[in-house]
């Protein structure tokens, strides 16, 4: 096996395939019609996507999925359209979510900022999130940024320091596997479900700090696709084998823009295709079997001219979804106070995603849980077709909760 980047050892290989789950026919057709497009014209599979993961052998769905089906049929509206929003918590203050998601019914929780409180005190608060949200039957994604390096919410004596990712990238596989699932442990252990990582971007060298979103940070693992592939792999099974669902990120790629989505406009990528080298570590995370993948805020001419990437049928949908064949969660990035959507009408961010393909709209903020529920529920009421589109969302956010243990079905 070839060796790279003065990396110690043979590449590993990792084939754990994504469950799949039960797409509603009717829902997705009448979704597409919506949106006002067909399925997209055939683009080539980038190289060593493989088969599309997701599809057990005969088509039959998996016993997660069928959960999943049978558990959102009992929601109500209210109920659906709250699986489909993340909202952020000052993670210093985060029981000053507990009303928010009694009163909106609230899926997931992201908690923001950093904090070097004990385990037992972060342990203790979430447990008292999880017991807010009991009376919708189903537990809270729990999220949060735990990279390493500038991007590390939980430090101090529970929490040591993390390296960045390229300094991550520098460990042999061995190292990097082990030191990943104790990271990956220390989450599991105070109730955290779901980690916003590994970064899948890649930075070109000739970019570099360049690039103020990623390359500013030191967050990406190499500056050439296929050494960061493997690290991506790695660190996927080491946190999804800790009990922690892992979320690429920032699909379709952040690597080679010059604005950072979170504080300016205008993030722009005219180099990346459908059939882009510098997607392979999304598609070796997607085989990895991650359980999510976060779509980035900047505008990819290429693949779609009129929207940014979270706004996109075309991405979201066509090329992550069709082409490459995930069919797992897909989260935005932040949609609530980055500046890359300041433009769009607060409450119509979580829908615009939402029609494009996503599933779970991200804000940093608690405010915004108001806005968005009340938006998601208008359309669906106003519009079967982005009912079935928000039907099928809950389910797959309902199944990754069956995979975290966050519900399950009687018997």
């Amino acid at each position: 096996m070839a060796r790279h980047h003065g990396r110690i050892g043979p590449l590993p290989t990792w084939a754990v395939a994504v469950g799949a789950v039960l797409l509603l026919a009717a829902g997705a057709a009448l979704w597409f019609v919506a949106a006002g497009r067909g399925s997209p014209g055939a683009v080539p599979r980038p190289p060593g996507t493989g088969a599309a993961p997701g599809s057990p052998a005969g088509g039959s769905p998996s016993p997660s999925a069928d959960c999943a089906a049978t558990l959102v049929a009992k929601l109500t509206p209210e109920q659906r359209v709250g699986q489909l929003v993340m909202i952020g918590t000052p993670i210093g203050t985060p029981l000053n979510a507990v009303q928010p998601i009694q009163r909106y019914q609230l899926g997931g929780i992201f908690l923001a900022g950093r904090s070097t409180a004990s385990a037992a005190t972060l342990r203790q608060a979430i447990g008292q999130l999880q017991a807010a949200a009991k009376p919708a039957g189903l537990g809270l994604q729990i999220g949060i940024d735990q990279e390493g390096g500038q991007v590390q919410t939980l430090k101090g004596a529970d929490f040591p320091a993390i390296p960045s990712a390229v300094n991550q990238g520098k460990l042999d596989d061995a190292t990097l596997r082990s030191r990943t699932a104790e990271w990956a442990g220390r989450l599991k252990a105070i109730g955290v479900t779901i980690d916003l990582a590994p970064v899948a971007d890649v930075v070109p060298a000739n970019v570099g700090k360049a690039n103020p979103p990623i390359g500013g940070f030191d967050r990406q693992y190499g500056s050439t696709p296929e050494p960061v592939a493997a690290d991506v792999a790695t660190v996927v099974a080491a946190i999804q084998g800790a009990g922690v669902l892992t979320t690429l990120k920032h699909f379709p790629g952040l690597g080679r823009v010059r604005v950072n989505t979170d504080t300016s406009t205008g993030a722009r990528d005219d180099v990346t295709t459908a059939d882009d080298p510098a997607l392979q570590p999304f598609t070796t995370g997607i085989r990895a079997g991650s359980a999510a993948v976060m779509i980035s805020s900047a505008t990819y001419p290429k693949l779609d001219p009129a929207n940014v990437a979270a706004f996109s049928a075309p991405i979201v949908t066509g090329l992550l979804r069709e082409q490459l064949g995930f069919d797992g969660l897909v989260l935005s990035d932040d949609l609530g106070a980055a500046v890359a959507v300041s433009g769009v009408p607060l409450g119509q961010r979580a829908v615009r995603f939402v029609k494009a393909g996503g599933d779970v709209a991200l804000s940093v903020r608690l405010s915004d849980a108001g806005p968005w529920t009340e938006a998601l529920l208008a359309a669906a009421k106003s519009d079967p077709a982005f009912a079935a589109r928000v039907q099928e969302s809950a389910t797959r956010v309902v199944r990754a909760k069956v995979r975290a243990g966050l519900a399950r079905c009687d018997g």
